[in-house]
């Protein structure tokens, strides 16, 4: 197993990181397409019937889920699509090196920490 020397400013993503960050990835790529299709055969189930205030309540959360369930599925779908270009691990905004901890961390990330804190202040 090759090690790489890695200070605390080298951002260097090895071999084996990749290795585990693509499979980290497509195992989340099933788990959302899965959680899809449960929510997909649960909305269907239903009678057609009015919905009491409960039920209505119920199903807004369930749209919430499958909402955000997409939004993941689309990042992850998206961040195996720059491991296969050449693209991975670049910030979509400064151009520099996502943070190697960051990747290990949520390796669907599209910025570096910098450039992703940025944006959540702009919200």
């Amino acid at each position: 197993m090759a090690h790489q020397t890695i200070d605390e400013h080298d951002e260097v993503l090895t071999s084996e990181d990749l290795a585990a960050l693509r499979a980290n990835l497509r195992e989340q790529l099933l788990f959302r397409q899965e959680q899809l299709r449960q929510f997909a055969a649960d909305a269907g189930s239903g009678p057609g019937e009015p919905l009491g205030e409960e039920a209505a309540g119920r199903l807004e959360v369930h749209v919430r889920l499958a909402a955000s369930a997409r939004m993941v599925l689309a990042d992850v779908e998206a961040a195996l699509v720059r491991m296969d270009t050449g693209g991975y691990g670049r910030c979509h905004l400064c151009r520099g090196p996502v943070e190697r901890d960051r990747l290990l961390i949520v390796p669907q990330a599209r910025y570096c920490a910098r450039c992703q804190q940025v944006r959540e202040a702009a919200r």
